[in-house]
């Protein structure tokens, strides 16, 4: 899903973007178990007023929703990817550099490395789980 924060940083919310981030929320069944009610009025009723939202003090508000659902909504995996692989990515590339690779500095942004490092953290076995 894009991020819809970016989106929303270089201009205006749209109504079509809220209609879509409810939609998915929807179906994932986050919208009625995760958002408290008043999160929910406050997404409808921009949705039912205003085509887009220019007023930053509802911008602001519509924006925390959004950071929920995405929060909610997002992966374990993808989770992993931004809370293990890159941090690993940048360590080892930042290792690697020191040996003398000077191509290892572009690993900390490389999402294939990260995603390849979350999947191997993800799989590894819990040999001391105490």
């Amino acid at each position: 899903m894009p991020n819809m924060l970016h989106d929303a940083d270089s201009g205006f919310l749209e109504k079509a973007q809220l209609m879509k981030l409810k939609l998915k929320a929807m179906r994932s069944g986050v919208w009625f178990k995760a958002l408290p009610r008043i999160d929910r009025v406050l997404v409808d009723l921009t949705i039912k007023v205003a085509g887009t939202v220019r007023s930053f003090t509802l911008a602001k508000n519509i924006l925390t929703v959004i950071r929920k659902l995405e929060s909610i909504m997002e992966s374990r995996f993808q989770r992993a990817v931004k809370e293990v692989g890159f941090p690993i990515a940048r360590r080892l590339g930042l290792i690697a550099q020191k040996w003398g690779n000077e191509s290892a500095g572009k690993w900390a942004s490389d999402e294939v490395f990260a995603r390849y490092l979350a999947a191997f953290s993800l799989n590894e076995p819990k040999l001391f789980s105490g």
